[in-house]
């Protein structure tokens, strides 16, 4: 997500760059299209999980790291490259909100938006599990069924919590309160 977020925010600053002054209504028209899919992607997924990811991963890290990330994963996966996934994303996901004014979408289609990634990823991760037999997340093999339904629902509620996050503090940063 973060990779496909900041690509999309390179090719939307170069686009503008090589339009500057250019009185095409067609290429004006493609990169407002493209600003808009910028903002959507910062609203509804780069803030929400990344913030979510940041703080789910190493607080659960924190309490028993064989429950997200096992020691055996060090073999395979440098300290640099894990923190680049589970790290680094927070303070260029703020850095980006503070250089960058965001356009939320209206807050129920983002909660919406929001809910439907966190269900599908949900469903992945309970997909995978099914053919292979092995959760992606340890954390999932100490949970009951009926725990997990709550586990789930509750990460749902939280990554929804990080989306309003999200846009107090882009409304507070650019004073853009309604």
């Amino acid at each position: 997500i973060q990779a496909v977020f900041f690509g999309i925010c390179v090719l939307t600053d170069l686009s503008s760059l090589l339009t500057r002054g250019n009185d095409s209504q067609e290429q004006e028209r493609q990169l407002k299209k493209l600003i808009s899919l910028r903002d959507w992607m910062m609203a509804v997924l780069a803030f929400p999980v990344g913030v979510f990811v940041v703080t789910m991963f190493w607080s659960i890290y924190i309490y028993d790291r064989e429950l997200v990330y096992p020691k055996l994963l060090d073999n395979f996966i440098p300290a640099w490259l894990n923190h680049g996934m589970h790290t680094t994303v927070l303070p260029f996901v703020l850095i980006e909100m503070r250089t960058t004014h965001h356009q939320y979408p209206s807050r129920s289609c983002g909660l919406a938006a929001v809910c439907t990634f966190a269900v599908g990823y949900i469903l992945w991760v309970c997909w995978i599990h099914h053919v292979t037999g092995v959760w992606v997340y340890p954390l999932l093999e100490h949970l009951s069924p009926g725990v997990k339904i709550i586990f789930f629902a509750a990460v749902t509620v939280i990554i929804n919590v990080f989306y309003l996050m999200g846009e107090v503090l882009n409304n507070y940063i650019w004073d853009t309160q309604k």
